[in-house]
């Protein structure tokens, strides 16, 4: 399990989780503020100067990760983890990684007034030696939190908060681990399929409206928007996968077994194995039909019918081009067969 301590900068999150371990048994500190560190020293340098924040950079979401994954198999116990999460789309992929290894997340947020707050990022600012950097360090903790602030919306929903602007870090860490003692800190609600280890079979469908626009479903556990549909499941028909995905992501049962447009063959690139991805014409859905459509709040967190060139700002590249490609096919009424996103044969 992992204790997920989120908050702005300089809301007491490291200090809070260091006096966390000695509360919850066999609990270990792991601060991804190292792999960042790590980061300056195993990048090159024209990499790590591309972006202002090692959030950033897709491998330190990875490392994260998998680190937390091997700190947890080489100790095992709880995982107490002091790191500021404000971009959703982030800790999507971060817990939706750590929910695809089966590791529970307890995600609590500190949120202390932001008076007190600026006026602990000036007070620690005031203690540091090295005066120039202690006043880079203050600027940047107090340019954060407004983005703290608006991010406030999800994180209401997502996470178990702790006003602790009266708290010492030892009391804000008494009633922490209380919260999760009596799961008023619930697991994070990110469900994930277990990553594969080898290459994978997957069926999308595409879902028309009466205006001839797709919809896209845009998933809670890894970033980017989505064709509904997932992983056909070893002796299952592909199509009857596509239709169960969409049964169990949108509440929508198909009448009739989807027509296929596209197989693409996706080449491995890590940590991905690549595999075979099918996309499916699931047909118009009327307009009394869309309106019914539900989405279980741990895989989902939203649904749009989009045009194709909506899409080209939503969907990854690759899917992209997957989706125009099987817009052809459906034009012309023919299958196409794709490798790595171009049509062969």
């Amino acid at each position: 399990m992992i204790v997920w301590i989120n908050g702005a900068f300089g809301a007491g999150k490291t200090s809070t989780a260091r006096e966390l371990v000695d509360l919850i048994p066999n609990s270990t500190l792991y601060d991804p503020e190292l792999t960042g560190g790590f980061l300056d020293l195993l990048l090159p340098k024209k990499r790590r100067e591309e972006v202002d924040d090692f959030q950033d950079l897709p491998v330190w979401r990875r490392m994260v990760v998998d680190t937390a994954a091997a700190l947890l198999a080489e100790v095992g116990g709880v995982l107490v983890v002091p790191m500021t999460l404000i971009r959703q789309e982030y800790r999507d992929e971060i817990f939706g990684g750590l929910a695809a290894r089966r590791i529970e997340v307890r995600h609590v947020v500190l949120t202390p007034e932001e008076t007190i707050l600026r006026a602990r990022v000036d007070g620690r600012a005031a203690a540091e030696d090295d005066p120039e950097g202690a006043e880079r360090a203050r600027l940047w903790c107090h340019a954060r939190i407004e983005p703290f602030r608006a991010a406030l919306d999800w994180l209401a929903a997502d996470a178990y908060a702790v006003d602790n602007s009266r708290l010492t870090p030892a009391e804000t860490a008494e009633v922490v681990a209380e919260a999760v003692h009596a799961g008023l800190a619930a697991p994070c609600g990110i469900v994930q399929t277990p990553e594969p280890t080898g290459e994978t079979l997957a069926a999308g469908v595409l879902l028309f409206d009466e205006q001839d626009r797709f919809l896209l479903v845009d998933p809670t556990y890894k970033p980017g928007w989505e064709f509904p549909g997932g992983v056909v499941e070893p002796g299952e028909p592909p199509a009857r996968a596509g239709m169960r995905e969409v049964a169990e992501e949108i509440g929508i049962e198909l009448d009739s077994v989807p027509r296929l447009l596209l197989v693409d063959w996706e080449r491995p690139q890590p940590p991905g194995y690549g595999g075979l991805r099918l996309l499916f014409d699931g047909g118009r859905l009327p307009s009394a039909e869309a309106d019914r459509l539900l989405l279980p709040g741990a895989e989902l967190r939203g649904w749009r019918f989009v045009t194709e060139d909506e899409a080209s700002e939503l969907l990854p590249p690759v899917r992209y081009r997957r989706l125009r490609w099987a817009l052809r096919a459906r034009e012309r009424g023919t299958v196409l067969n794709l490798e790595a996103g171009v049509p062969v044969g």
